[in-house]
């Protein structure tokens, strides 16, 4: 009876072994690609709504000339200001006009909490909730797409503003995006939520903006989330930083040019390395002005084996 139990136990955990290692066969990354793609561009929402605010005059605290606003517009986009005495502006993306290999659709409200109160987005501390509105993302090169809908908010940690930034009147700025449930729409028809925790610090220098990111979040004992929730697939995930995620104007925010995330999914028994700023062959390209790099790699390891895929910046 032993000898049948103990040959049973076998056959479980063979059985086991052998679907683990058929899944690390089976993966593809695509998690990371996912992570990747949403990071990115709500890093771009977060600087449109940066520059909105900053330009307009009563929201920002600061005057600036018509020269310095239009120097600092938004790309297929167009602000309506018709609220600002209610401290809001709305982005308004015009769905046709392609930026960095994107086209975008929808709308993100930005409201400066306590506006009515005195409070300006120069000020340490003050907060911009941005509301999502059907806010669509559209690869031109393979029409993939990603859709947002939901809330979170900027807090202006440093004080000062965008355009104060890039004329050369301060010399950095840093804000903390955070968020709960903002709902991710897959052009598969598939949903993911996403929580987000993260910290971007700005400088600009020779013409170009500079953007690090860094994770503030906490999650199961994890500590440097900048994003943790669900996947597409359902699954629960976690997305530290190890290395701060950097992009550039240069290259645009799909297309970091610095930085490395472990995601860990609980439905798989292994980690996803995703390393920023590859060449084709999967070498770290060495930051620099307009050296912009091909894509980012994405490795996971099982007992002694290791494989990795390559993923183009799109």
């Amino acid at each position: 009876m032993r000898k049948i139990v103990f040959l049973t136990a076998l056959v479980v955990i063979g059985l086991a072994s052998c679907k683990k290692n058929q899944e690390f066969k089976d993966e593809d990354g695509h998690t990371s690609e996912d992570n990747q793609n949403v990071q990115s561009n709500t890093d771009g929402a977060v600087s449109d709504a940066n520059i909105a605010v900053s330009n307009n005059n009563l929201l920002a605290g600061k005057t600036m000339t018509p020269a310095q606003i239009a120097a600092t517009s938004i790309c297929g986009a167009t602000v309506d200001t018709s609220l600002r005495v209610q401290g809001i502006v709305t982005i308004n993306y015009d769905g046709v006009t392609a930026c960095n290999n994107r086209k975008r659709s929808g709308s993100i409200k930005v409201t400066l909490v306590d506006y009515v109160n005195g409070k300006r987005w120069k000020d340490v501390g003050a907060v911009l909730q941005l509301d999502y509105t059907t806010y669509k993302v559209t690869r031109v090169s393979d029409s993939k797409s990603l859709t947002f809908d939901g809330t979170h908010t900027i807090t202006n940690v440093t004080g000062g503003n965008w355009v104060l930034l890039v004329f050369a009147l301060q010399p950095s700025l840093a804000v903390t995006v955070a968020g709960t449930n903002l709902d991710v729409t897959f052009d598969d028809g598939n949903h993911s939520t996403w929580n987000i925790n993260r910290k971007y610090t700005y400088t600009y220098a020779n013409a170009v903006l500079t953007c690090k990111g860094e994770g503030l979040g906490s999650q199961d004992g994890l500590s440097n989330l900048e994003n943790w929730g669900t996947t597409r697939e359902g699954d629960n995930f976690t997305s530290q930083v190890s290395t701060p995620i950097i992009w550039n104007s240069s290259c645009g925010a799909n297309a970091p040019i610095e930085g490395q995330l472990i995601i860990r999914v609980d439905a798989k028994q292994f980690e996803l390395t995703t390393t920023a700023a590859v060449d084709q062959s999967g070498n770290v390209v060495a930051p620099a002005v307009n050296n912009c790099a091909y894509g980012f790699k994405v490795e996971w390891k099982y007992k002694k084996k290791t494989k990795a895929k390559i993923y183009k910046y799109l």
